[in-house]
């Protein structure tokens, strides 16, 4: 579902009114941050509500706002269509709910509502709790094989958007500026950011949480030389 919000009397404006969901009991749980996510109980079903922010030096002009250069290159309807693309794909990424755009002027706001995955938690509150084993490394490494299989560039990955389920298994989130490209260099890109983000991470935490056979079993699960020579089998 695709909304323009800006048209007067769009009866799906409710879908985003987060002030209703709390009132109505609805809002589970909220996080800050770059992208503000609620968590809506809507029923028999779960939702994650995301409203688009900006980050870096242009977030001091504006939290939120985004230029206007035509509805299908808004940031909530591109991602919600790739998010279809990928569940197509039979990519493990939330399913697409609604996205939604307001706009006034030459700026833009935008939301999008995806499915919240069960009993799934970001990798990096997984290695606050514990190490992981080998095991959990090979299938993130094998995961993030697949989407660059598929062509699919992640504009963020890092340690907060590869969840792990009860199950183990592993899922990626928030496609914001996501694409699918030809092979090219960005691939090693994206593996140095997940990288970083892994580092920082655990910065703080206890040595074992990235210990030698880590950057192995990632390596073994992404299972190209020519890639991962140029990132983790250099650890």
């Amino acid at each position: 579902m695709l909304y323009d919000a800006s048209r007067v009397g769009n009866a799906d404006a409710a879908l985003f009114d987060i002030a209703a969901w709390r009132a109505q009991g609805a809002l589970t749980a909220a996080s800050a941050g770059r992208g503000a996510v609620y968590f809506i109980n809507a029923g028999e079903r779960r939702w994650v509500l995301r409203h688009y922010r900006r980050g870096g030096w242009i977030a001091r002009l504006s939290t939120d706002a985004y230029l206007w250069t035509g509805e299908e290159r808004t940031r909530p309807f591109r991602e919600w269509r790739l998010l279809r693309e990928l569940r197509a794909a039979a990519l493990p990424v939330p399913v697409p709910v609604a996205a939604r755009y307001c706009r006034r002027g030459l700026i833009y706001r935008g939301d999008l509502i995806t499915e919240e995955i069960p009993g799934a938690q970001p990798l990096s509150v997984s290695l606050q709790a514990s190490p992981l084993v080998a095991a959990t490394w090979r299938d993130v490494g094998q995961c993030v094989r697949r989407f660059h299989d598929a062509g699919v560039c992640h504009a963020d990955l890092n340690a907060h958007n590869i969840l792990l389920d009860g199950a183990g298994r592993v899922y990626v989130v928030d496609f914001d500026r996501g694409a699918r490209r030809a092979p090219g260099s960005w691939r090693v890109a994206n593996l140095a950011r997940l990288e970083r983000s892994l580092r920082k991470v655990c910065r703080d935490l206890p040595g074992d949480r990235l210990g030698g056979d880590v950057w192995a079993a990632l390596a073994e699960g992404y299972a190209d030389d020519a890639v991962t020579s140029r990132a983790w089998q250099r650890q």
